[in-house]
This record gives structure tokens, C-alpha cells and sequence, in this order.
């Protein structure tokens, strides 16, 4: 069970770097009556983000496969 926790955190990583902007429309841009982009900073720190997550999700998958 934490191996697909794991696989499923990893590839909501992936999308969080490789589509900030989409995560932006789902999470903050309904929330403005006027549309608008999403700050650089929001954009750079969505891929941190989601490049750690999917560092830290494939690890416990690994970890977990090896290990249980």
C-alpha cells in the first residue's frame, strides 16, 4: 500500500514541475475574478516543490519496495 502512496506522491510531483501554470488554475487561479499569470516565484517554487516530491515519493517507493 505505501508503494502506490509512494508511486502516486512521485508522479504528483512530475506534474508539479512540469505544469506549474496548471497548478496554479487548480489551486489559486479560481480564486481571482481577474485573470492573470502566477508570479515567477510561485512558478519557481511549484517546481521545487514538486521536484522534491517526486525525489521523496520514488525514494519511498524504492526504499519500501527493497525493504518490505
Amino acid at each position: 500500500m505505501y508503494i502506490v502512496l509512494g508511486i502516486i506522491i512521485a508522479i504528483a510531483g512530475l506534474f508539479m514541475l512540469l505544469k506549474p501554470q496548471a497548478v496554479y488554475q487548480l489551486t489559486e487561479g479560481w480564486k481571482s475574478n481577474t485573470p492573470g499569470e502566477p508570479s515567477d516565484i510561485f512558478l519557481l517554487s511549484t517546481r521545487i516543490g514538486g521536484g522534491l516530491c517526486m525525489l521523496a515519493g520514488a525514494a519511498g517507493a524504492i526504499v519500501l519496495a527493497v525493504l518490505g
